[in-house]
């Protein structure tokens, strides 16, 4: 608790507010915009951050984080359209209520129970995080080796419906990841004689590439969502939203549900390869499983709207918690936030909860500080979100593209990176164009360096015997649970051809 007060001392400070503020003012618009994510501006903003104080640099990318995932629930209620992929499940309960003229209400809820789920979560990564790191302190190459290769298996579960398609994404993410200095002999590889390759591919670069730029020439090359069409109506709603906040009486009812949701948005965040799209969708089922009002849900169900805002915000704490705790992101976001926290010197994991204590504490005063504010600014925010609805789509590319093209240089200072944004583009582009899971890539380049220096340090520890892997407990469980992960597709399969 200490740590903790000492941590909330240095985010108050005037700076850091300033710019958590900006972050959170950022993240604001960015999720209610359709078609832009919260991973996106991350990844965009990473390197735009590079020149402040830790402190200062992550209250902006926090800032983005959360309040981004909230506020893709307000353009889910207003005009049917997620903000960000996360407020899918808004749109089955949200815009039905605001079709009954309870806009209002459906925005107070998004509001009220987002702060509430990610309160929740944050709690958890207090309970659960550092007896988590402190665990993982005690593991060796080869326990680092079948915990990546888990982590690695979760590309099936994040492929979709085609789990081939995963698979080669994934592949793809594997072989960049090789590009660069073996990490055991220092000596360079697949860099096709060219200096700026020996360092291996610029993570945030690549990253700023098949989110940023990917999103936007997918967006140019299709048919874009004329908003005019629904501003008329969206001025009706937005003219006649009425009450925004919940009475005691809705306030019990919904408790059952915002309970499910918080709960099960921790867990799914914990997973690694998920996301909040996956906590909401599978709060919003859960709780319609527990619900006395089923018939109700998706047909305007406080109930259920309630269970998807307290889920997709929860799951930020569960995704931080595995992020920081073993160093494997839960989600795409803390996917890039593991870029970030190296570009500030530290490692995620659980040595820094030994060594960079302030820096664990720092972070969650952050988190706090940023659900506080998207709650004190949400309700004012969510009437006055039409202008940015209707915000022509030239104006956001060329945003995106300047802001991306930017980051990429300023980063190092290399035109090189620049090109390697396009790169990434250019692949983010092809895997939405041709329905890709981009999950899958991000796991295998993130883990895919840890698997292979573990897998050859345990090898060099036990003079080239693989049953190093199977002797020892933990890695034992890890490599079960891959198994399991990676023959439940098949399982599956084979019980619905047999069902058929």
């Amino acid at each position: 608790m200490q740590d903790l007060l000492v941590a909330f001392q240095q985010v108050l400070q005037p700076g850091v507010l300033l710019y958590l503020i900006l972050g959170t003012t950022l993240g604001l618009v960015v999720g209610t915009l359709p078609g832009l994510t919260a991973t996106m501006a991350v990844a965009i903003l990473t390197p735009l951050t590079f020149w402040l104080p830790p402190a200062s640099g992550l209250g902006v990318l926090i800032g983005v984080w959360n309040a981004a995932i909230f506020s893709g629930g307000i353009s889910a209620i207003l005009l049917n359209i997620p903000g960000t992929p996360a407020s899918i499940a808004s749109t089955f309960d949200g815009y039905p209520m605001a079709k009954k003229g309870q806009a209002g209400l459906a925005l107070g809820i998004n509001v009220l129970y987002s702060f509430i789920g990610g309160i929740f979560g944050i709690v958890v990564f207090l309970i659960a995080a550092f007896p988590l790191a402190r665990f993982a302190l005690s593991f060796g190459p080869a326990e680092y080796f079948a915990l990546g290769l888990f982590g690695l298996s979760m590309m099936v579960a994040v492929s979709g419906t085609s789990v081939v398609k995963g698979l080669i994404t994934g592949f793809i993410g594997l072989a960049l990841s090789l590009v660069g200095l073996d990490p055991m002999l220092a000596t360079p590889r697949f860099n096709f004689g060219s200096t700026d390759l020996i360092t291996g591919f610029s993570f945030i670069p690549l990253m700023i590439g098949i989110f940023g730029l990917g999103e936007v020439f997918y967006q140019m090359t299709t048919a874009p969502y004329q908003p005019q069409e629904e501003s008329g109506k969206k001025k009706e709603t937005l003219s006649s939203l009425g009450r925004m906040l919940v009475n005691a009486k809705e306030f019990i009812q919904t408790l059952p549900a915002a309970i499910i949701g918080s709960v099960t948005g921790v867990i799914i965040g914990a997973i690694p390869g998920t996301g909040a799209d996956i906590a909401s969708l599978l709060g919003w089922e859960f709780s319609r499983r527990a619900s006395k009002r089923k018939e109700e849900y998706g047909k305007g169900s406080i109930e259920g709207l309630v269970a998807t805002c307290t889920a997709n915000n929860a799951c930020l704490g569960g995704a931080l918690t595995t992020m920081m705790a073993l160093g494997i992101p839960g989600d795409a976001v803390t996917a890039v936030l593991i870029g970030s926290f190296m570009m500030y010197g530290v490692q995620p994991g659980p040595a820094m909860f030994r060594d960079r204590s302030d820096f664990v504490f720092t972070v969650i005063g952050l988190m706090i500080l940023a659900n506080l504010f998207f709650l004190a600014t949400g309700f004012i925010f969510s009437r006055f979100a039409g202008g940015f609805i209707l915000l022509p789509k030239p104006i956001m590319w060329s945003t995106i593209l300047i802001l991306s093209l930017v980051g990429s240089f300023s980063l190092n200072n290399r035109l090189f990176d620049v090109w390697v944004a396009f790169l990434g583009g250019i692949l983010g582009f092809l895997f939405r164009r041709y329905q890709f899971p981009i999950g899958p890539i991000i796991l295998a380049l993130i883990l895919g360096p840890m698997v292979e220096r573990n897998f050859r340090t345990a090898l060099i520890i036990s003079h080239g015997n693989p049953a190093i892997f199977l002797t020892r407990p933990i890695s034992l469980i890890f490599i079960i649970g891959t198994v399991l992960a990676l023959a439940s597709p098949l399982f599956l399969y084979r019980k619905k051809e047999k069902k058929e």
